[in-house]
């Protein structure tokens, strides 16, 4: 069975004080759960200080982004190696990237290439628009980002990555996908494309999330899908008891 893995997004939410008093709030608690994985993503100036307040324990903490260079001037970026030194893993691709920050699927796979060339887990993000989906597009279209993020990449290279089915509409708008629709995608897409890739061992060794509004209501529902292996999770994960029940339903939904 693939371990479930239940990542926090924070955002540009919690400065590095606020970041180090929710971990050690969760702390307890979340270390009760093994059968997970648990990542906190914070901002970068608060990357150093919860991956300090981690230290020692299985929780592990990941950025929201990286730069594919490995030095010189370009201002406002952060390499894979300064990532490296306090991370195990990076979210890369995720919709607000691309939407404010021009993403797009070619830097995408070359921050993913870079990730991993540093010792990191890229959490590759896909999903599609409100307008796509009403138009019958969303399979293609989440099958053309996993496509192209994953090119140039060994079998061995995916099974070790995290993709993360993030449909737009449903981030931060509370409208979650339904655990069918969820299905439906992970497994009926993304899963299916990287089967069609690189055969049946890597598909069924690669960690699928999904995340667009997942809550503390949802989750059971949404992790007890076959094809489903966590969450990336936004807002409920800035709420202590929120982000435990979280990864306690994850756990439960499994059977572990």
């Amino acid at each position: 069975m693939r371990k479930p893995i239940m990542a926090g997004n924070w955002k540009m939410n919690k400065t590095a004080a606020e970041g180090t008093a929710l971990v050690r709030e969760m702390q307890k608690d979340l270390l009760a759960v093994p059968a997970v994985d648990k990542v906190f993503c914070p901002s970068f100036l608060a990357v150093p200080d919860v991956a300090r307040a981690v230290a020692g324990t299985e929780l592990a903490v990941g950025a929201q982004d990286l730069y594919w260079e490995a030095s010189g001037a370009y201002t406002g970026e952060v390499a894979p190696a300064m990532v490296r030194e306090f991370c195990d893993y990076v979210i890369i691709g995720h919709s607000e990237r691309r939407e404010y920050f021009g993403e797009t699927n070619e830097t995408v796979n070359r921050k993913i290439v870079a990730a991993l060339a540093a010792g990191l887990v890229p959490i590759v993000c896909v999903g599609e628009t409100r307008a796509l989906r009403e138009a019958g597009e969303t399979q293609a279209w989440v099958r053309g980002q996993v496509v192209a993020a994953l090119q140039g990449l060994t079998g061995e290279q995916v099974a070790g990555l995290v993709i993360a089915y993030e449909p737009i509409w449903a981030i931060g708008t509370g409208l979650a996908a339904t655990p069918a629709d969820a299905e439906e995608v992970c497994g009926g897409v993304v899963r299916a494309t990287v089967r069609e890739l690189y055969g049946d061992a890597v598909a069924e060794a690669i960690r699928i999330q999904y995340g667009g509004s997942v809550n503390a209501g949802n989750a059971f529902e949404i992790m007890s899908q076959p094809n489903v292996d966590g969450g990336l999770v936004g807002g409920a994960s800035l709420k202590a008891a929120d982000f435990i029940k979280i990864v306690q339903d994850a756990a439960r939904a499994k059977g572990l």
